[in-house]
């Protein structure tokens, strides 16, 4: 198998990924002659040869049709998609959509309250979705409708998580294993730029705040300068009098400059010229506010394994 072109079949001899869970999968080299065997049961490879996107799932409800379209696109050309509504006037808008994009052959719409009465499916689909009030009142039905000789996926769609808290007990109780959730929360990441300065920017800055502090040392325990040194005495005190003052930026400036001259009175001026737009570096990089306020929602997802006889 070649792994720089994407395949959509399954094929003799090909290299595949077996997915058993979140955190465990196994990679295997199919061969028909051979059965795979784990803590599920033992699968044919011959089982997974020729393995196309035609599966059929379930959806509820409808709604906008919008993710019906979606999941339609997905299961095409061989599979298909049975969903239900509950408003019996979006389910009209919904299957003549379904009927006026040319997919009505991929999906079966029914107008029917599946909470009460089921989705009157049995043996058929491999995933289900559920956008309900109560998905609780169905995870029964979706165990039944799921193809009992191989593994189904359900995904739950909640705004709040007490029906979370409700749907997993549920998923519990019929057995579902692998059972997760995730919060939904739209979060605005604000783009600006900061400096990042080069090393050799760093450095001199660095060498600068030296400078400065040995000023501030020498001003706080002066000692006796001697004769030859009262030049730079004088240097240190007004050093250390720019210091005190701030008249220097600490966040760009950081490079003495040496082209510092005496002024009239004798005393050497220190200047810190500040940090080029070449020595900042600026980024681009992203925040996330603190706090985020809006609608938030929960996917609950989770897995039903058939009890195969030995």
């Amino acid at each position: 198998m070649a792994f720089f072109r994407f395949k959509s079949i399954i094929e003799d001899g090909d290299q595949i990924v077996v997915y058993l869970s979140r955190d465990y999968m196994v990679p295997l080299v199919v061969d028909a002659t051979k059965v795979y065997h784990n803590r599920y049961g033992s699968f044919a490879h011959k089982n997974m040869i020729d393995l196309t996107p035609g599966k059929k799932m379930i959806e509820t409800g409808t709604g906008s049709g919008s993710f019906s379209h979606s999941i339609a696109r997905s299961l095409a050309p061989d599979g298909h998609l049975y969903t239900f509504e509950y408003h019996e006037q979006r389910y009209n808008i919904a299957k003549q959509e379904f009927q006026d994009h040319g997919i009505a052959d991929l999906v079966t719409i029914q107008h029917r309250d599946v909470c009460k009465d089921g989705f009157g499916i049995t043996n058929e689909v491999h995933a289900v979705f559920l956008d309900l009030p109560a998905p609780w009142e169905v995870v029964a039905s979706a165990r039944a409708a799921f193809q009992q000789n191989t593994v189904g996926r359900l995904c739950s769609f909640s705004p709040c998580i007490e029906q979370v808290d409700r749907t997993c007990k549920a998923l519990t109780e019929e057995g579902f294993s692998n059972i997760t959730m995730f919060e939904v929360l739209s979060r605005p990441h604000e783009l600006r730029q900061t400096p990042l300065p080069s090393i050799q920017a760093a450095i001199a800055r660095h060498q600068s705040q030296r400078e400065s502090k040995a000023i501030v040392t020498a001003r706080r325990y002066p000692t006796e300068p001697k004769e030859e040194d009262q030049s730079s005495s004088t240097e240190t005190t007004h050093k250390k009098r720019k210091l005190e003052t701030g008249e220097e930026d600490s966040t760009l400036a950081g490079v003495p400059d040496k082209s510092s001259t005496p002024s009239e009175s004798g005393r050497v001026n220190l200047t810190l010229r500040p940090l080029t737009t070449e020595e900042l570096n600026y980024q681009y990089v992203t925040k996330t506010p603190t706090e985020c306020r809006g609608h938030t929602s929960y996917l609950t997802f989770a897995t039903w394994v058939p009890q195969l006889d030995n």
